[in-house]
């Protein structure tokens, strides 16, 4: 029974990622707005109501990684390393993921950062992930605040860190546009980081959400 539970989850696993193959494909060369579930679909070769079982939302056909992204900041705050601050944590996994040209982190290509600038729907889309991510790292960061601090304090913090990682993903994404190959974003993103990082340092001082003073 295992072993056929097993099987029958990998089944789904491959269903799902071909139907996000064949709409991506679809969406680069046609554009989101212009793709159809039923062309997805045929695609795939899969009927209508298996696209929309996996993907309820056609925006998440395209931006499949939606669940790693809103939950990155947060779980990297959960999981870090004891007596690690979360501030720490948080540029030490982006700089892993930037070495590795992470998609979740905005390594994309260029035809698919193309496709999402060119859609108002996925750019408004891609505009609600980013606030669930800093929803969820505020209570993140919350979950480990101390009593005497202001209810506003991990919020207000979270606020600071997720408008860095914004305009980091920005861009990455605007080199792309740009022509830059991913070594090249990943040598000028570097500095970048690191720069922006002191900047919060130092906006956020001895913030015990966030740096260990």
């Amino acid at each position: 029974m295992r072993i056929e539970l097993g099987l029958r989850e990998s089944k789904k696993r491959e269903t799902r990622q071909l139907i996000s193959d064949c709409a991506t494909k679809l969406f680069m060369e046609q554009g989101f707005e212009q793709t159809t579930i039923a062309e997805i679909a045929a695609a795939a070769r899969v009927a209508k109501k298996t696209v929309t079982n996996y993907f309820p939302r056609k925006e998440d056909l395209a931006l499949d990684h939606h669940e790693a992204f809103t939950e990155g900041l947060a779980r990297t705050v959960a999981e870090r390393g004891p007596g690690e601050d979360p501030l720490t944590a948080l540029g030490r996994t982006f700089r892993t993921a930037l070495l590795e040209h992470n998609p979740v982190v905005g390594f994309t290509g260029p035809s698919f950062a193309r496709m999402v600038a060119d859609s108002p729907t996925l750019t408004a889309r891609l505009r609600e992930l980013h606030d669930q991510r800093e929803e969820a790292l505020a209570a993140a960061l919350t979950s480990t605040a101390t009593d005497p601090e202001p209810a506003i304090a991990p919020r207000a913090a979270a606020a600071l860190i997720a408008a860095a990682d914004r305009l980091l993903f920005r861009r990455i994404q605007e080199l792309t546009l740009a022509g830059r190959t991913d070594d090249q974003i990943e040598a000028t993103l570097i500095p970048e980081a690191d720069h922006l990082r002191t900047l919060l340092a130092a906006a956020l001082g001895n913030h015990p959400t966030t740096v260990t003073p």
